[in-house]
């Protein structure tokens, strides 16, 4: 079991710190209310690019696809040595009536809603902390801010931020426990599809069915990842068949992820599972049966050293933190810039555990301490 981060006093919390509590917590309401699941986040791009034009900032639009847009703030001189970056997107509300902002009974540091911890409550700390800090800090600014689109999907909006923009690092604001991450998981994504001849169904014994074969195949992998690669975290995420009735079905789908830590041969990883398939499938002849790895991003380990690890650390300390630092399990948008060349650390509030779940939840005083944290990284650039 994790160690759990050293609490905080609430003491004066705020009253020795440089950023608003009040006014962090308000764009967190305003963030949390504002629904913004993948691919339909005009409104939180338009809310964000305001509320940084009212706030000062040299705040410019990126258009990624149609009306989906990255809000950035890039620094005139654009040689700043990090970048902040944040999704803005969610996943789709499990119950529509339910994903506002709320807080629940007298537990005042809790707050719920969708995206509070992945990764609005990230986004704000980190926005909160630029904002702070641009009004303060010297000149040329040294950091840059990214706030992206469509991370719960394709991250087109961290692709189409990288085919502009490099930063030799980023700190992701990714639900971290607000433990660093130097290290990072890879992450594989597959699809197979089955395919069959559709028959009425009383005749089911003599056909092959598609949704059969294809949990005879994902029966193979799961026993085979079991006993020989008990390191990788699959996920059986999307199972869906032909439906047509009182029919024998031709056709059935399934997406897998696989999580790798971040030392694991991806590679070997895939090639076995090609092997295993192409094996499964010679056996069960009248089918046809395919398997594609749609995305493919290895994980990856910062040395912990130099001059941002040891700031870090400091800061952890002025802040009376453990500093300890995680793999991060999940796949983000940090994959993509490691192999953009950009050196990202992982550091948010909020917990995996946390993320994606119906009453999904952060806790405020983490929000506020990532705020704080990011500010310092800031005025030790």
């Amino acid at each position: 079991m994790n160690k759990p981060l050293k609490k905080l006093s609430t003491t004066g919390m705020g009253d020795n710190w440089s950023i608003n509590p009040q006014r962090l917590k308000s764009l967190l309401k305003e963030l949390i209310n504002i629904y913004s699941p993948n691919g339909k986040e005009h409104e939180i791009s338009a809310f964000l690019y305001d509320y940084l034009k009212k706030q000062g900032l040299p705040v410019i639009r990126q258009r990624v696809e149609d009306d989906r847009e990255n809000i950035l703030v890039i620094p005139e001189n654009n040689d700043c040595p990090l970048v902040l970056l944040g999704h803005v997107d969610t996943i789709t509300a499990p119950d529509f009536e339910n994903y506002r902002y709320r807080q629940k009974g007298r537990d005042k540091d809790r707050i719920y809603g969708l995206g509070a911890a992945d990764m609005k409550g990230g986004c704000a700390a980190m926005i909160e902390a630029y904002i702070d800090q641009w009004h303060k800090g010297p000149r040329p600014f040294p950091a840059a801010l990214a706030l992206v689109v469509g991370e719960e999907e394709e991250s087109d909006g961290a692709e189409k931020f990288l085919g502009q923009y490099r930063f030799p690092y980023a700190i992701v604001g990714e639900p971290t426990d607000l433990h660093p991450c130097f290290s990072h998981y890879g992450y594989i994504e597959a699809n197979i599809s089955t395919r069959g001849r559709r028959m009425h169904a009383s005749l089911a014994s003599s056909a092959v069915n598609a949704i059969e074969v294809m949990l005879q195949l994902l029966l193979k992998i799961i026993d085979y990842l079991r006993a020989n690669r008990e390191e990788v975290v699959y996920n059986l995420r999307d199972l869906a068949s032909s439906q047509s009735g009182f029919v024998v079905p031709e056709y059935c789908e399934a997406w897998i992820d696989f999580h790798l830590p971040p030392h694991s041969a991806i590679g070997d990883v895939i090639y076995e599972l090609e092997e295993l398939f192409s094996a499964e499938s010679e056996k069960k002849p009248g089918t046809d049966a395919s398997l594609e790895f749609t995305y493919i991003h290895a994980g990856y380990e910062l040395p912990e050293k130099g001059e941002l690890y040891e700031s870090l650390k400091a800061i952890y300390k002025s802040c009376s933190l453990d500093f300890e630092p995680r793999s991060f399990r999940s796949h983000s948008d940090a994959n993509l810039l490691w192999e953009a060349g950009v050196r990202p650390i992982l550091l948010g509030p909020g917990q995996l555990e946390h993320a994606h779940m119906p009453d999904e939840s952060v806790s405020f005083r983490q929000v506020l301490t990532a705020a704080e944290i990011y500010s310092q990284v800031i005025r030790s650039l």
